[in-house]
């Protein structure tokens, strides 16, 4: 099953049953309030004509407007947009946020265009988009997207509303309206919960050896945490391949390298192996933090960690994780693991329709809170089913949206 969206309603469905969620329910989620499907019309800076396909998923509202990601990757495809958009939901749910879920994109490599063929792009995304604001969906960023794009994102909704309204996207800078600790958000929201599940399967982080694959925004910046906390990391890897040493790696000097390269491609100080070989190092803990359906039936059973802590979104699919379990190896999901990023844009959001900028100490301090509270539900739920913590943290979702969906009258 190496579909993510049918690894998302495997999820979906798993729990819903053992929860004994209402069969109207579960039917109402079993596929998208909203799809929008679209293209944009480009002409090059060579003045050559092209067409881009875009997505936009609005996957549930009851608990709240639909928010976040949009991802601009060459091999995008609507069903990885409803899957992240239901993620998005359980994320949110699981999370105490009140929101929907809600994820976008466009299938291109921006690498292979200019800034200002990306810029005309983007601002051709939220005119296609129609966007009607806060209240009612908040495109953030994702993987290709960064402060350049949600910043014309605003600016173009901005222009079309002939209003200044830094609520309407997620993930900007902090002088367009951002929230500061917005870029670090997710990989410290994977520390609170990376820390605490040690704590509660008695590993020590500082003993055991930690293998992250994804160097990006979030697998380098989880990296360092756990650099500075004083955990050894053998080996990380990007899409140039993996870099191990057995001694542990200087992270700080990779992140320069990658700073002055692009990419970790020609670092000297460790030894060159592919992606599929770091999956497979024995270590304690296996941060996957790249992309969906990397760890899958084929490759399973040659996991040789402790514990897995999802970074990415859908990195494990339903086969594998049979396996895993099987194995005695531990699953923290994508969906408590990774939402810090989904919190702290929610916090971006009452920032600026509060006109109210926080400090990053009050960030930190709300992000810790909240997102090993969720952690802790998904885990005692966990327990209560005697299930995984993955379907732990569906159940705890599951619950608030099908009260939410019932208390609307939908079903």
């Amino acid at each position: 099953m190496d579909n993510v969206f049918n690894s998302a309603l495997d999820s979906l469905n798993k729990a819903g049953k053992l929860a004994g969620i209402d069969p109207n329910v579960m039917d109402l989620l079993s596929r998208p309030k909203r799809i929008i499907d679209f293209s944009i019309p480009l002409k090059m800076d060579d003045g050559s004509f092209r067409l881009f396909e875009a997505y936009r998923v609005h996957y549930n509202d009851a608990l709240g407007p639909t928010r976040d990601g949009t991802r601009f990757v060459p091999n995008l495809h609507i069903d990885e947009v409803k899957a992240l958009a239901l993620f998005m939901t359980i994320k949110h749910a699981v999370s105490d946020v009140p929101a929907g879920g809600g994820k976008g994109g466009i299938k291109v490599d921006p690498s292979k265009l200019s800034d200002w063929e990306l810029e005309r792009l983007t601002r051709g995304f939220i005119r296609g988009l129609k966007p009607k604001g806060p209240k009612i969906d908040i495109p953030g960023a994702d993987i290709g997207t960064d402060y350049r794009t949600q910043s014309w994102m605003l600016d173009e909704y901005e222009q079309i509303t002939g209003e200044h309204n830094p609520p309407a996207i997620n993930d900007k800078p902090n002088i367009m309206g951002g929230t500061v600790g917005s870029a670090e958000a997710t990989g410290l929201g994977i520390f609170y919960v990376t820390q605490e599940a040690c704590k509660d399967n008695n590993i020590d982080l500082k003993e055991e050896e930690v293998v992250i694959q994804g160097f990006g925004q979030v697998g380098a910046t989880i990296a360092r945490y756990l650099y500075d906390l004083g955990a050894k990391i053998i080996a990380v890897s990007d899409i140039s391949g993996g870099f191990y040493n057995k001694k542990g790696l200087d992270i700080p000097e990779m992140q320069k390298h990658v700073e002055k390269n692009q990419k970790l491609e020609g670092y000297k100080k460790a030894e060159s192996i592919s992606n599929e070989e770091l999956l497979e190092l024995e270590c304690g803990l296996l941060i996957p933090a790249a992309v969906q359906n990397v760890i899958n039936k084929d490759n399973a059973g040659n996991i040789n960690a402790k514990m897995i802590i999802e970074a990415a979104n859908g990195p494990i699919t339903p086969d594998a994780e049979n396996i895993l379990k099987e194995n005695g190896i531990k699953v923290i999901p994508d969906v408590v693991a990774n939402a810090g990023g989904a919190i702290v844009c929610h916090y971006e959001r009452i920032q600026g329709i509060t006109d109210d900028y926080w400090d990053l100490e009050k960030v930190e301090k709300r992000l810790n809170k909240q997102i090993l509270n969720a952690y802790v539900n998904a885990r005692d739920t966990a327990e209560e089913f005697d299930t995984t913590t993955r379907l732990g943290a569906w159940i705890v979702a599951l619950r608030k949206v099908a009260q939410a969906v019932k208390m609307r009258g939908w079903v």
